[in-house]
């Protein structure tokens, strides 16, 4: 299964392990690492882990030459290839093969459980990725009968857009018949009297009898008055004819007392 010229990558190494004979499995119960003389291991070396491939390698090397002593490919794990004790999680039983195809079973151990547990996980990870290698190629082979989902326009079909109509129209607001909005009564219940229309523009606010009284005693006061001007305006009521009268009566006895204080400066200058 090995692939020819392909990449070899190193996945574990590890300086020390031990390699014992195992005698032959008596009944098909699971090997005990009890049953071999672990004080007096057969051979001392290297251990490196190698892929090529989907294939793993475990070779066993010498630690100073580098010469490979022997090796195991794997082609599955958990399998028949390696395979862990019942009494021990340091000691694995595995099986070499040489260049023709001879094979033998073997085990193996470690002096610290910190370099089985590396061992057994660089293996996992390995034929982990397989696994999913595996999938993939399945799955590119295996046309898609899925329904697909078809979002393209059917003959004669269109489509609208609405491009700067997306915000509502404000509503009118009601009118009258006049064409402008009603304005609310005022608070009192009760609405003004339009104003008095006169051919002339300068009109002038009605006063009441009593303002007229202030205006008298206002004008006799001040000395330095001035003829107020005579209104040409004809008045609409009575009211406007009596202010008239009473702005007469005011231009004269104003004009009277210019010209008695104008007689007392004259003597005393």
């Amino acid at each position: 299964m090995a692939t020819e010229g392909a990449y070899e990558s190193i996945l574990c190494v590890k300086p020390d392990v031990n390699v014992y004979r195992i005698p032959p499995r008596a009944s098909n119960r699971g090997v005990r690492a009890a049953d071999w003389k672990l004080d007096s291991p057969d051979w001392t070396g290297r251990m490196r882990v190698t892929a090529r491939g989907k294939v793993a390698y475990i070779k066993l090397e010498d630690k100073i030459s580098g010469e490979l002593f022997a090796q195991a490919p794997i082609d599955e794990f958990p399998g028949i290839a390696v395979e862990t004790v019942s009494d021990s999680s340091r000691y694995f039983v595995l099986r070499i093969q040489d260049d023709s195809g001879r094979s033998a079973f073997i085990g193996i151990g470690f002096g610290d459980r910190g370099d089985s547990f590396d061992f057994n996980v660089a293996l996992q990870d390995h034929f982990k990725w397989v696994k999913q290698e595996d999938e993939i190629s399945k799955q590119a082979q295996t046309p898609d009968t899925t329904p697909k989902l078809d979002l393209g326009f059917k003959e004669g079909q269109t489509i609208t857009l609405n491009i700067g109509q997306s915000r509502k129209r404000e509503k009118a607001r009601p009118q009258g018949s006049g064409g402008f909005g009603l304005l609310p009564p005022p608070p009192g219940g009760k609405l003004a009297p339009p104003p008095s229309k006169s051919s002339n523009h300068n009109t002038q606010p009605a006063v009441e009898e009593g303002d007229m009284g202030c205006l008298l005693d206002l004008d006799s006061s001040n000395d330095n008055s001035v003829d107020a001007p005579i209104s040409n305006t004809t008045a609409t009521s009575d009211l406007w004819g009596d202010f008239d009268s009473v702005s007469q009566k005011v231009t004269v006895e104003t004009a009277e007392e210019q010209d008695h204080w104008k007689a007392a400066h004259s003597s005393s200058l």
